[in-house]
């Protein structure tokens, strides 16, 4: 005789996941390429947006940020799409970083350290979705983003962030 099935136990998690980002990412307007036409660099006001990934690509980073966590592992190129659930004082120290948490759709927490030396600061407040393409780096809170700006040396690749139909980097 088997076991009894749970409601909702034979669906997979990963359909399921991406069904919620591609609902929410509709509802909130992220799927009209259009609205990613804008990107604000620390030279150039407004340009042509360079890249429009799929949604696939986010859940893709978030799993690999919970495979990150999991191995306590760093030097990781992810996409991520989040909601800014706090918003922190500037980092002053050395280059300035305008710093943030955002929450993940799977409920993990990540600290995201953007360079607001090398890139314009990013206008959001708590609640606001983003975006955001950078290097993570494991540690026991969750983790932090960083690397969401261009290198001006041409040795890393270049990271960004999206808020309110314009990119950042």
């Amino acid at each position: 005789m088997t076991a009894p099935k749970t409601p909702g136990s034979s669906l997979p998690k990963r359909p399921l996941v991406l069904l919620i980002i591609v609902a929410l990412a509709y509802a909130l307007g992220f799927l009209n390429p259009d609205e990613f036409s804008d990107v604000v660099t620390a030279n150039e006001p407004t340009t042509q947006a360079s890249t429009s990934e799929g949604l696939d690509v986010y859940v893709e980073g978030m799993e690999r940020v919970a495979v990150a966590v999991a191995n306590q592992e760093s030097d990781l190129i992810v996409s991520l799409m989040g909601r800014v659930v706090k918003t922190l004082p500037d980092d002053n120290d050395g280059s300035r970083h305008q710093k943030f948490i955002v929450k993940l759709d799977d409920g993990a927490t990540v600290l995201v350290s953007h360079n607001i030396d090398l890139a314009p600061r990013v206008p959001l407040s708590e609640g606001d979705t983003v975006q955001m393409h950078g290097e993570y780096e494991y540690n026991d809170r969750g983790g932090v983003l960083h690397w969401t700006h261009h290198d001006p040396r041409g040795r890393h690749e270049d990271g960004w962030i999206r808020h309110e139909g314009k990119t950042y980097r």
